[in-house]
């Protein structure tokens, strides 16, 4: 008799809770590579090389440590191309007393795995995924009775439990947020470190191979792979972000520039979520470096805010809202995602340089998704649903507990405010103080209407006019209803009728994108 551990694409961790203290000899793994995993969204065809040769490279390295893996590939002519079907055939080729599998991170696969003891008459302990820094019972505890769940106070409490940055019961030099100073754009002129690069080995080869082959047809290209697959690599290139681009980072995480898609971020989410990097230890090895005086307290507060801040209230956001959270359409917007977000032919200069390196690179960071990417669709009223497709499809780093809460609740408002406390919607300005596309567009940034204005100044006020009976009392947004108020109706209706015009030349996207 054997205990059946089912180790899923996300959960390549060898202190994973399910594997931790058992006996490798009374254990069998069983890994699968699953069709209906692959194709619920069309994910970016880098997305897929990762998880898939991550987990080839897992299971070698389980089977070095004495487990037997029960590997299932995709191509395997029985694959059933299900979790539960590649459990019941697993079933009958082992005799198993009991099933172990870590909690999975999406109601989806939740919901699935729920199944398994009545399907197949067996015990199944799931298990809590102790690799978050909070529980989710913690983060329910926090949630309780909040009107909003604004992440500065849980990400406190988070800084309080792990003693990352904290001088006894307060935080390092008295500021928990060093934000204000993390703001700044960048010199174009700045010679940013290479990003670390892993050649693809044989066995990412291979995958590389299957994936054209199987999923030709997805977005996105395999050209630039170069993805950490392994524990090592992604301990080298976190080893790379903290010697090269930490002391920086803070500084120009906010910027974007032209040609230069990875600048000083650290590129560590698409580890860390696969299960390659542990989120505490990436932090402190982040604070070291600040006890060392080899980096400034801007910059490692700004990146430990990241993970043990937003990532982990992102994920209690996730499912403490539940599974209608992804329903949420505060604007009832309906617009379709336009067939730019996929082709990148655009004239903006913006929106085209953050869709062109989506899809080389399955990446571009975090101002360039909301500021960018989020924002023009909020101003453009594309129905959240859309957005919500799109971001889970194009990003390496992107699985629907983290992707869903951002784009509902952070990019697009469509919660009605339980995260943010007023939309994050920005005019042209906003782009041109914090990158150099505006100089190189062919729309002119300075003119607010009319056929070369940016098209994000127009539609700003459009956005803002249009749902004035829904943001009009939001105590953040007075000020700026105050200088719309004190505007001429023949300007109000230049910003009306320019937006308007601008929006009627929008294709929608064509079918087949996003899923089948």
């Amino acid at each position: 008799m054997t205990i059946l551990v089912p180790v899923l694409g996300d959960q390549l961790s060898h202190d994973l809770a399910s594997l931790g203290d058992q006996d490798p000899s009374a254990t069998t793994v069983l890994m699968m590579e699953v069709w209906d995993e692959a194709t619920y969204v069309k994910h970016h065809k880098q997305k897929i090389a990762l998880i898939f040769s991550a987990m080839r490279h897992f299971a070698a390295e389980l089977e070095e440590r004495g487990f037997s893996v029960d590997y299932v590939t995709l191509d395997d002519e029985e694959n059933s191309g299900s979790f539960t079907g590649e459990v019941a055939r697993a079933l009958d080729r082992h005799e198993v007393e009991k099933i172990r599998i870590v909690e999975a991170g999406e109601f989806r696969v939740a919901d699935e795995i729920e199944t398994w003891s009545d399907q197949f008459d067996l015990p199944v302990d799931i298990l809590p995924d102790t690799r978050f820094v909070a529980t989710l019972d913690e983060f329910f505890a926090w949630a309780q009775g909040r009107e909003g769940l604004r992440m500065e106070y849980f990400y406190r409490d988070m800084r309080r439990k792990t003693g990352l940055l904290m001088d006894g019961d307060d935080p390092v030099q008295g500021r928990w947020n060093f934000d204000q100073e993390n703001r700044g754009s960048a010199d174009p002129d700045t010679d940013f470190p290479d990003r670390p690069f892993f050649e693809p080995d044989a066995i990412t080869e291979k995958v590389m191979k299957l994936v054209e082959d199987r999923f030709g047809d997805h977005f996105g290209t395999l050209e630039s792979f170069g993805w950490p697959v392994t524990a090592e690599d992604a301990k080298k290139a976190l080893e790379h972000f903290l010697d090269h681009r930490l002391p920086c980072f803070g500084a120009t995480q906010d910027a974007m520039l032209v040609g230069e898609d990875f600048l000083n971020h650290a590129l560590l989410s698409t580890s860390i979520n696969l299960g390659l990097l542990d989120p505490l230890y990436v932090c402190q090895r982040a604070e070291r470096r600040y006890e060392d005086g080899k980096a400034p307290i801007e910059a490692v507060e700004g990146f430990i805010r990241q993970i043990i801040g937003w990532r982990e209230y992102i994920r209690g956001v996730y499912w403490w809202e539940g599974r209608g959270y992804g329903d949420e359409n505060f604007f009832d917007h309906q617009r379709g995602l336009p067939e730019f977000y996929w082709t990148g032919d655009t004239d903006m200069l913006c929106l085209k340089e953050a869709v062109r390196s989506t899809r080389e690179h399955a990446y571009a960071h975090h101002i360039q998704r909301l500021m960018v990417l989020g924002n023009f669709a909020l101003l453009a009223g594309v129905d959240p649903k859309a957005v919500q497709d799109w971001f889970l499809v194009v990003y390496g780093d992107a699985y629907e507990w983290v992707e869903m809460p951002n784009v509902v609740g952070m990019a697009l408002f469509a919660d009605g405010g339980g995260m943010a406390s007023k939309p994050y919607c920005a005019s042209g300005n906003y782009i041109n103080k914090m990158s150099n596309y505006c100089n190189k567009c062919r729309y002119d940034v300075k003119k607010k209407t009319g056929e070369n204005a940016c098209p994000f100044n127009a539609l700003y006020w459009h956005f803002l006019d249009r749902n004035r009976g829904k943001l009009g009392n939001n105590h953040r947004l007075g000020r700026v209803y105050s200088t719309w108020d004190r505007m001429k109706d023949d300007r109000k209706d230049e910003y009306r009728s320019s937006a308007d015009a601008f929006l009627e030349t929008l294709e929608p996207a064509k079918e087949g994108w996003a899923r089948n």
